[in-house]
């Protein structure tokens, strides 16, 4: 046995498992508003603790253990904590990479760990709403700047045409939309297009439908909960999938309806997890956050559905590309792609 191999070994395990605890830490800082507090300048534990009312002691802690991870800046010459331009963007702005929000639903899908773990042993599923409600809201609020990032000002502009038929005022089917936030970028970006958003999950619909009021668009924004195999209307300009095809048990079922759904010339907008279709290719990083939540997540709800497939958040092109040629899409093709997204093109 090389030991310095295993020393190697085990300097990950430390990395992992001081990570492992840093995002209960993060998420405490998300909850109590202690990123924006400290977005307001610098402060030592005690001015943190007259800001945020919260106990002195803890917040030492805290502060500590987040300069010590780089999330905090600490001046030793003034015992004060501060954040960054960079570190606010991503830990205090919303509409920022907003890091913490990834952090809940991380923490909210370990909760299943025992339900996964027997899974393992039988291979049933664990649907998306056997887990806790930190994995819906977390994944929403994590997804959403990468949407207010990218949708309107890339994504939809990338596909042939599709852009002006929104603008001249178009019918867009949000298929799997989740808590809504897609449908309501959509809804503003294009004020004479109407949205229909649709979800398997009732709790989630809910909350889409207080979101779409509170961002005032309920005239052009309606919502119902129903699966992607089988929602209603017909005759969209636009149906968007965003992050939710390799989730489901039928894609091959939504991608059939789907296609019935759309007009002679319209067009799916399939916007999935990056990934190559060759597996060692995926060993990295962001490879392994997908892995992670693919497999506490992703293939469960698929196994707990009816359809026979389980396609999993690193999928790739051509298992995604098979499912929509399948279903009788005759062009298919990859528009753009992003570190974390892969932006597909589908058409009758």
């Amino acid at each position: 046995m090389d030991q310095d191999k295993v020393a190697e070994f085990m300097g990950r395990v430390v990395t992992d498992f001081a990570a492992t605890g840093a995002a209960g830490l993060a998420v405490v800082g998300h909850r109590l508003g202690l990123y924006r507090a400290l977005a307001q300048g610098p402060a030592t534990p005690e001015q943190l603790a007259e800001r945020t009312g919260c106990d002195v002691r803890y917040l030492t802690e805290w502060l500590r253990g987040q300069a010590a991870g780089g999330y905090v800046t600490y001046s030793p010459a003034t015992g004060e904590f501060s954040l960054t331009e960079e570190q606010a963007f991503c830990l205090a702005d919303p509409n920022g990479p907003n890091v913490p929000a990834a952090f809940v639903a991380a923490l909210g899908y370990l909760r299943a760990e025992p339900q996964i773990a027997e899974a393992f042993r039988t291979g049933a599923g664990v649907a998306w709403h056997e887990h806790h409600e930190d994995v819906h809201v977390g994944v929403d609020a994590f997804y959403r700047p990468g949407y207010v990032a990218s949708l309107v000002s890339e994504w939809i502009p990338a596909l042939d045409g599709v852009e002006a038929k929104l603008v001249a005022g178009g019918r867009v089917a949000d298929v799997g939309c989740g808590l809504g936030s897609s449908s309501v970028l959509i809804a503003q970006a294009y004020p004479d297009t109407t949205v229909a958003g649709s979800d398997y999950h009732a709790e989630s619909i809910e909350l889409a439908r207080k979101k779409t009021a509170e961002a005032g668009v309920s005239d052009r924004v309606g919502f119902e909960v129903a699966t992607a195999q089988t929602f209603t209307g017909a005759d969209y300009d636009l149906v968007a999938m965003f992050d939710a095809l390799h989730d489901m048990g039928d894609p091959l079922g939504a991608a059939k309806r789907i296609r019935e759904a759309l007009t002679p010339d319209g067009t799916w907008l399939i916007v999935e997890p990056y990934a190559s279709d060759v597996v060692e290719e995926n060993f990295n990083p962001v490879g392994r956050l997908y892995y992670n939540g693919s497999t506490f997540l992703c293939v469960p709800n698929a196994l707990s559905q009816s359809g026979g497939y389980a396609l999993g958040a690193q999928a790739g092109e051509a298992a995604i590309r098979r499912v929509v040629t399948d279903a009788g899409f005759t062009r298919f093709r990859r528009v753009l792609q992003t570190p974390f997204n892969l932006v597909y093109e589908a058409r009758p």
